[in-house]
């Protein structure tokens, strides 16, 4: 594919993942799931997990993207775009659940696509091994801040639980995958520069 061409799909991606027009390819993990009503202090928390969670799928669309965008090599272009279109689902997911408990995505959402676009391109260019280990590295912790939401969401949620489990579940094969690609391990120093900046966004987008 002409590189004009990536490079009006990668626009097209972030115009979408910005305004809101993603759409699932898989059913909603909840549909089954309407759980108990929740209460004001029992909704606002679920409201702000799943904030942070949507801000989360934002990043991994940037990211995705930029990497695709990087990549020379047709098959790992084509292994960044499918797991890109299954976090389209979780984006779209975590966007209709917001929806559903009355609350709002993070008003800094166009910062944190071109934050992690970025990371993406920088990540690319330093080749595929590389590449495929901030996909390692970012998966892993990912699937802990997964994990510790399912911790803190309110018991009676169980719609939002349902939602979080299959992105947990999903987050761990896009890890695998990148390792058996061939992923380099990252330096220390850049792992906890990853840890930082995940800390920065998780904090504020609880609230923004």
């Amino acid at each position: 594919m002409p590189t004009l061409d990536r490079l009006l799909i990668a626009a097209d991606s972030a115009l979408r993942t910005l305004s809101g027009a993603s759409h699932a390819a898989r059913t909603y993990p909840a549909a089954q799931t309407p759980g108990a009503a929740l209460d004001a202090a029992q909704r606002r928390l679920s409201g702000a997990l799943m904030r942070v969670d949507h801000v989360g799928e934002v990043c991994a669309q940037a990211l995705y993207t930029a990497q695709a965008l990087s990549t020379v090599d047709a098959a790992l272009r084509r292994q960044f775009e499918h797991a890109a279109r299954e976090e389209t689902d979780h984006l779209a997911w975590t966007q209709q659940r917001l929806r559903e408990l009355g609350t709002h995505t993070s008003v800094l959402n166009p910062l944190w696509y071109a934050g992690a676009f970025g990371i993406g391109l920088l990540a690319g260019r330093a080749g595929d091994a590389v590449s495929l280990g901030f996909v390692v590295e970012t998966e892993r912790q990912v699937e802990k801040h997964l994990e510790s939401h399912l911790q803190r969401l309110p018991s009676a949620d169980s719609a939002s639980h349902a939602i979080v489990r299959q992105m947990k579940a999903d987050e761990a094969r896009h890890g695998a995958a990148a390792q058996n690609a061939g992923a380099a391990p990252l330096p220390w120093p850049v792992r906890w520069a990853m840890r930082l900046a995940a800390r920065v966004m998780t904090s504020t987008s609880h609230y923004l």
